[in-house]
């Protein structure tokens, strides 16, 4: 029997983007265990709630609509117009881009944790995941404007990650802060998670998907996977080491939610890059991430007065843009001709200002576009059926509050 080369690679290409779909939804588990642990034992059941609802409904809703806006027939570069009710692409195509739809969601649950009511979180979840991200991603994914400009994101530093963030931002702001956030003078007080190694769970669980998330992104199975692994876990890890070094220093002991958030933040900033880099522009990248987590904490929190309890807002949103820069700074052609991006020097490499300028582009336009929608999102629902559960709710806790249930029924809780 002859062996066919062009079907063999098909099926091979068909089952790595599989596998990576598969690793990208376990990250879904890492997201809800990290906001789990990061908040308070009173709210567990609604966290894992709104994590399992948002992946349900924008599976749903992102195949009937949102892949049409995102991948369907070019319309003047800003959205696309086809493949609506049943997308005719491959099922595999439709999954992986399913899983990525679900991050970006799944990233504004942790900023408006412990204080948002479910059918609030429902509905903006679904709009994120049906209208505000897929039309973003076809800019750039779906062959639309920023791609013909020729701007780099590889696997969505800033299309996935920094979109969440800035959503995240407009509805913890609109939202407020938590009760007891901040004291009278403005000065915030700590509110501690519940199980700090739950959220380590979800950071190792977050960490070992993004193998998927990145890698998988070749959307083939090609030798510019191990690369892409290698600068994806090089960034994460001095994401992790800088912000422990810093925390140490600062502090005066190396503070553990915070470093689990700096390994987050590398992987976020290297998604851009993560093909276009070398291994020593990764671990520049992740070190550039831990002192955007560090001090983007502190100026979310002290600054902006915005209660972001898992730190989402820094981690997805501010490490998002450092990484999309970062590839006008670090792109190597060496390693663009071996990973199929092109022959692109960023500044360090001699290419001077102009891919920078093209990323700048990029990340004010997915800032813009975010702010503007999520704004007008949250506005109306606010305006409408409300964004906020009540005072007794909020300190009685959203497991009983909105479920009527608790996560920890045998236990006695620290309210």
């Amino acid at each position: 029997m002859e062996l066919d080369v062009t079907v063999l690679t098909e099926q091979l290409d068909t089952l790595w983007m599989l596998v990576a779909a598969v690793l990208v939804f376990f990250m879904q588990a890492g997201f809800a265990m990290v906001e789990a642990g990061f908040t308070r034992a009173k709210n567990a059941s609604n966290i894992i709630m709104k994590n399992l609802m948002d992946f349900a409904i924008g599976s749903f809703l992102f195949f009937v609509v949102g892949y049409g806006m995102m991948y369907g027939k070019d319309i003047a570069g800003l959205i696309g117009g086809s493949q609506f009710i049943m997308p005719s692409d491959a099922p595999v195509a439709i999954l992986f881009q399913t899983v990525f739809c679900a991050t970006a969601a799944t990233i504004v649950s942790g900023a408006m944790a412990e204080r948002t009511k479910f059918v609030s979180y429902v509905i903006y979840s679904a709009v994120i995941s049906a209208i505000i991200y897929p039309i973003a991603g076809h800019w750039l994914w779906g062959g639309g404007w920023l791609y013909q400009l020729g701007m780099i994101d590889f696997a969505g530093s800033t299309l996935v990650h920094s979109v969440g963030g800035w959503a995240a931002l407009v509805g913890a702001a609109m939202l407020g802060p938590r009760i007891g956030k901040y004291k009278a003078d403005g000065t915030p007080n700590a509110i501690p998670g519940h199980n700090i190694t739950i959220g380590a769970l979800g950071v190792f669980i977050l960490w070992f998907g993004w193998f998927g998330f990145n890698p998988g992104s070749t959307l083939a199975l090609d030798v510019s996977i191990g690369h892409i692994a290698m600068t994806t876990n090089l960034s994460a890890a001095l994401g992790a080491i800088t912000v422990m070094t810093i925390s140490w220093v600062k502090y005066g002991k190396p503070d553990v939610s915070m470093t689990l958030n700096g390994a987050l933040g590398g992987l976020v900033a290297i998604t851009a890059g993560c093909a276009s880099v070398s291994m020593w522009g990764a671990i520049a990248i992740g070190v550039i991430a831990g002192f955007v987590i560090v001090f983007g904490v502190e100026f979310v929190e002290r600054k902006l007065k915005i209660d972001d309890p898992v730190g989402a807002i820094s981690v997805h949103g501010l490490c998002g843009v450092a990484g999309t820069l970062s590839v006008g700074l670090f792109a190597t052609a060496e390693v663009g001709e071996l990973t199929g991006m092109g022959q692109i020097n960023g500044l360090f490499y001699g290419g001077g200002f102009g891919q920078l300028a093209v990323q700048a582009i990029g990340v004010v336009s997915y800032m813009a576009w975010t702010l503007a929608t999520a704004f007008i999102l949250f506005k109306i629902i606010k305006s409408t059926i409300g964004l906020r559960v009540s005072k007794e709710e909020e300190i009685m806790g959203l497991d009983l509050g909105e479920h009527g249930t608790e996560g920890y029924a045998d236990f006695v809780l620290k309210m």
